[in-house]
């Protein structure tokens, strides 16, 4: 009777631990240039597997910026960091936001944001 459940379990503890970086709220501010401010959640372990980066995206896909994280925040999860400067064309209403990690790459939670004033 509870073969189905046992069955199941590895999968589900295998998704569980694929330990992407998510992108978990997102605070954007314009005038001409924009700056974000970014908070990523992942169960950064160490120089070996942390979250190394977030972009913003254009709706084609263009990286139109890119945030480096050059250290893990093993102990400071969910952490925010920001960046400033962004030039996003003018005909550009929103972006998206994605973060990487060093050992996986992308494929986390993605945020999608209006642009104010936009």
């Amino acid at each position: 009777m509870f073969r189905p459940l046992l069955f199941c379990l590895p999968f589900i503890v295998t998704s569980a631990s694929a330990n992407k970086a998510d992108v978990v709220d997102v605070s954007v501010r314009c005038d001409g240039d924009c700056s974000f401010d970014v908070t990523l959640k992942h169960d950064d372990s160490g120089w070996d597997h942390y979250a190394d980066r977030w972009d913003v995206l254009a709706p084609d896909g263009t990286v139109l910026g890119t945030r480096v994280l050059y250290h893990p925040h093993v102990n400071e999860q969910p952490f925010t960091r920001s960046l400033g400067g962004v030039e996003i064309p003018a005909d550009i209403k929103r972006v998206t936001l994605r973060g990487r990690d060093s050992l996986h790459g992308y494929g986390g939670v993605e945020k999608t944001v209006d642009l104010p004033g936009r």
